[in-house]
């Protein structure tokens, strides 16, 4: 139906406290039909890849930083496994980050660091929805201060915090259902 972003910490003290987490959105997101994608990385975006894919998702698509596999593979170090495709972008971390969170209609953050929070800046200018899911630390438990400080936001802009990551979706998907709501046969195809 729609296409779902994970967007979360690859390494550090958030991915353990998150892994259960991600396993529980992509196993979630499975369930509700929807597609996934990440930015093929390792940590919690590969948790719920893994997830996603153990759950029967239907399609799940890693979009890479690198130029090629070998690259993605060998100088990035990064998984492929969990994938029905990977996008290989030539478009380094940045570029990679804007792909990837405009080509979602909404984005899922666990978690993070750095890389996490540029992924929300980005949802933020582009008027992507975006969820956090608590429980995991960094930025993901923090984003809301930084909001305050950073207020006004966008006059389109959507977010959502939750514990339960059903109910998070069910949050996202209800907001596309009705920004999209002449246009859901495009989405339900």
């Amino acid at each position: 139906m729609y296409q779902f972003c994970v967007s979360g910490a690859a390494r550090g003290v958030t991915v353990e406290e998150g892994q259960e987490l991600a396993k529980k959105i992509g196993k979630a997101l499975a369930k509700s039909g929807h597609s996934l994608l990440t930015g093929a990385t390792n940590g919690l975006p590969n948790y719920a890849a893994l997830a996603y894919k153990e759950a029967g998702g239907l399609m799940s698509v890693g979009i890479s930083p690198a130029s090629s596999k070998v690259e993605h593979v060998l100088k990035y170090c990064l998984p492929t496994e969990y994938y029905d495709t990977i996008i290989y972008s030539g478009l380094h971390y940045v570029g990679r980050d804007s792909l990837l969170i405009t080509s979602s209609d909404a984005v899922i953050s666990i978690g993070g660091r750095i890389g996490t929070l540029h992924e929300f800046t980005i949802s933020m200018e582009s008027d992507t929805p975006i969820g956090f899911l608590h429980g995991a630390g960094g930025i993901g438990d923090e984003v809301e201060r930084l909001i305050s400080i950073a207020k006004p936001l966008r006059k389109n802009a959507f977010i959502a915090f939750n514990d339960s990551p059903d109910n998070l979706i069910k949050l996202l998907t209800d907001h596309l259902d009705k920004i999209h709501s002449e246009n859901l046969g495009i989405y339900k195809s």
